[in-house]
């Protein structure tokens, strides 16, 4: 499918960058047409083998989050946890990115280098520091390949490996010049991921930690001892909050207002008890005893999802905001680069910008009128609030509308009955335009002209000659979905999903 407005995801372009040729599904079973050839098939029975063995030795609940943050497959979670890990900023728990690929590989780092220096003779003759860090690296390539290899995951590992890879080489391993290193390689695989959230909040995060440990470096290391990890993980949830914040507001049009107290309570349990647990885990399913690694997996798992839920019950703990213009993002970026890269007083630059930034996207407005692709489905900006012609039905764009416009009311709350003018007919007017619907062959055919409208809608072939603009099925296959306003001088102002697209390779057309 194409953006459900102008300007919206498009799900096209994701679905060719991702090699995706078509997507359906079966009524009855799949069945196979030939033996499997030669392959990596043996990775896809490890990743089975991980999913059943953690539905025997683990309830239903846990054992969904243990699949998911193991091999990548979400199909078993459930859905009330992920609306709870989503509503508390928790959901990054699920994806298998950077957090956990450090944390994997963290673990693997000091645990080899442990290990390795409990052998005096060879520990001092041998730098056991480099050894632990390639180690660190298999592992994270192991998991990579377990993982399914999401774009999100492959990020990390990159990122992860030139973090070892300096500890090799006897580098800083965390440097800008890391970030710097593993974002052009990610872009250099995948240019297409510049535009996506998940790289987007990824290194804003990154960039953002390595410049405030930087600064709070010296700061943190004068306190006591036992408080300073306490520093640190308060400083880490923080500063990687607030970086995000605003490019999840923006991709996702919600803000947790718990979230950083939710990640206070949750992360330390993934990374000192679920991740560590994992690695045990493996370990110990080589002599058949995985059950215990997965007994402590599932009391780690329990305490994140009883975080979420009970802060995600907190009254008004999320509020949705509205999409932003084209240059708020930009805008941001420029804002944190200037902070996280600038030398001296240049910082400061970085304020001002933020401040055109939150301006620029308190002065957004949206499309006073858009039109479904399918042609059967308007929503109407009435004051604050969005009016649609049907309760039910076009759920998808109805949703990402109201999303896109800062409201969180269900489709049925958002139907407005006073927009019908008769049959299978809805008007719109907007300043001196009147936009009318028409939908079903019936009540296009009793249509007389165009009963006085300057835009005619209908989601059915119309083969008259009109006075009107007329958008029919066929126009709109080609168009797709409409955003309409009213110029200066009161005309209609109509944009086109294929006029922000263009003829790419991926619009079909």
């Amino acid at each position: 499918s194409g953006p459900v407005e102008p300007g919206g995801y498009d799900f096209r372009r994701a679905a060719w960058f991702d090699r995706l040729g078509a997507v359906g599904y079966t009524r009855t079973p799949v069945l196979t047409l030939a033996p499997r050839s030669d392959g990596w098939f043996w990775i896809d029975d490890i990743r089975r083998g991980i999913a059943l063995s953690a539905a025997r030795h683990m309830p239903d609940r846990t054992a969904g989050f243990t699949t998911a943050i193991l091999t990548g497959d979400r199909s078993d979670l459930n859905t009330e946890d992920i609306a709870a890990l989503r509503a508390t900023n928790l959901a990054h728990l699920l994806a298998i990115s950077g957090m956990h690929m450090g944390l994997l590989t963290g673990c693997v780092f000091v645990g080899l280098r442990v290990l390795l220096s409990l052998w005096q003779p060879f520990a001092l003759r041998v730098r056991v520091k480099k050894i632990a860090a390639v180690g660190a690296v298999l592992s994270g390539a192991a998991y990579l390949a377990i993982s399914g290899g999401s774009v999100a995951t492959v990020r990390a590992f990159i990122m992860v490996s030139v973090m070892f890879m300096a500890v090799v080489l006897d580098r800083r391993a965390i440097t800008m010049r890391s970030v710097a290193v593993a974002a052009t390689l990610v872009l250099v695989m995948t240019p297409v991921e510049v535009l996506g959230p998940g790289f987007q909040m990824s290194f804003a995060a990154t960039a953002a930690l390595v410049w405030a440990f930087g600064v709070s470096g010296p700061l943190v290391a004068k306190l006591p001892k036992w408080l300073r990890p306490v520093a640190a993980l308060v400083i880490s949830s923080g500063v990687a909050g607030l970086a995000t914040a605003p490019f999840g507001a923006a991709h996702f049009n919600q803000i947790a207002h718990f979230g950083l107290l939710a990640n206070l309570l949750a992360v330390p349990m993934m990374g000192m008890v679920v991740m560590p647990a994992a690695i045990l885990t493996a370990l110990l399913s080589l002599l058949g005893l995985e059950a215990a690694g997965f007994g402590i997996m599932h009391l780690g798992l329990s305490w994140i999802l009883t975080v979420a839920e009970q802060v995600a019950a907190i009254p008004n703990g999320t509020s949705m905001v509205p999409a932003p213009n084209h240059l708020v993002l930009p805008l941001v970026t420029a804002a944190m680069c200037l902070m996280c890269l600038g030398v001296g007083r240049l910082r400061w630059g970085a304020v001002p910008v933020m401040v055109a930034a939150l301006a620029s996207w308190s002065l957004s407005t949206r499309p006073a009128v858009l039109v479904s692709d399918t042609g059967a489905l308007i929503g109407v900006q009435t004051g604050d609030i969005r009016g649609l012609t049907k309760a039910t039905g076009d759920g998808f764009s109805a949703r990402i509308w109201l999303e896109n416009d800062g409201d969180d009311r269900p489709q049925s709350e958002a139907y407005d009955p006073t927009l019908s003018i008769g049959t299978r007919r809805y008007e719109a007017v907007i300043g001196q335009t009147s936009i009318l619907l028409v939908t079903g062959k019936t009540a296009l055919a009793d249509l007389i002209g165009c009963a006085g409208a300057d835009v005619l809608i209908t989601n059915v072939t119309d083969i008259q000659d009109r006075s009107c603009e007329v958008y029919d099925q066929n126009r709109l296959r080609m168009t797709g979905a409409l955003a309409i306003n009213v110029d200066d001088q009161g005309r209609p102002s109509v944009v086109t999903v294929r006029d922000r697209t263009g003829d790419r390779p991926w619009t079909g057309q």
